[in-house]
C-alpha cells in the first residue's frame, strides 16, 4: 500500500485571527524558498521580508509577521501573503523556523510575535 505524506498548508498553522483582510498583507518576500508557517522578519533597509534570523543584524533578528502560503523567492523577490498583524491565535507546533534556533530564541520570536498581537499558543 502506498503511503501519502501530506504537505503544510496554507495558513494551516492559524487557530483563530478576528478579520483576514486586517490581519493578512501582500508582503515583498526577498530570498528563500519558505514553507507556509515560517516566521518572517522585516530587513531594515529595503522594508522586504524573509526568514527570521535571530543571528542577523539586518532586521529579521526580530520576528514581526509569519508567512501565509509558500514562497519561492530563490530567483529573486516574490509577492507573499503574511499575518503581519493580530489579534490572531497561531499554533506553535505548526510554525517554521530557520536553521536550528535555540529554545530561547524561539520563546524570544513568540514574545515578538506577541508585540504584534500574534499570539503563539
Amino acid at each position: 500500500m502506498t503511503t501519502l505524506v501530506e504537505g503544510t498548508h496554507p495558513g494551516g498553522f492559524l487557530v483563530w485571527e478576528a478579520f483576514r483582510d486586517y490581519t493578512r498583507e501582500t508582503v515583498t518576500v526577498a530570498a528563500g524558498t519558505l514553507e507556509p508557517g515560517t516566521v518572517l522578519g522585516k530587513i531594515t533597509a529595503s522594508g522586504k521580508y524573509a526568514a527570521h534570523d535571530p543571528a542577523a543584524v539586518d532586521g529579521t533578528e526580530t520576528a514581526v509577521a509569519v508567512l501565509w502560503g509558500k514562497a519561492d523567492a530563490s530567483g529573486g523577490d516574490a509577492p507573499a501573503v503574511a499575518v503581519v498583524r493580530g489579534p490572531a491565535i497561531v499554533n506553535r507546533h505548526d510554525l517554521v523556523f530557520a536553521g536550528t534556533p535555540s529554545e530561547g530564541e524561539i520563546a524570544a520570536a513568540h514574545a515578538a510575535l506577541l508585540a504584534a498581537g500574534i499570539l503563539v499558543r
